[in-house]
């Protein structure tokens, strides 16, 4: 009889185990709102690099700091509209009389 593989699970909990776990028990819209977030802060890192690199002059390929900007642009753009869209959906909630 073949035995089903097992998922492997760590001895010790990490941090990032613990802040795995701690995002999949947060409501669904806080974890899509926080993942915006670290990802306008990763683009937000990946500008600053390419910038320092440009500036000093070890930049080979100066558009994929264009491609970065814009990135980060779109994601900026992204979690504004996303916040928008959370303040219209609160103010429709408060506006309902019971």
């Amino acid at each position: 009889m073949i035995t089903p593989i097992q998922k492997i699970t760590p001895l010790l909990e990490t941090e990032k185990t613990q802040k795995t776990a701690a995002a999949e028990s947060n409501i669904p819209f806080q974890s899509v709102f926080e993942s915006m977030i670290d990802t306008v802060k990763e683009t937000d890192q990946e500008v600053a690099q390419g910038k320092y690199l440009l500036a000093t002059g070890q930049l080979d390929n100066p558009s994929s700091l264009m491609i970065a900007m814009s990135k980060n642009d779109t994601a900026v753009k992204m979690l504004v509209q996303l916040r928008n869209k959370a303040m219209d959906a609160y103010s429709e909630v408060m506006r309902i009389s019971l």
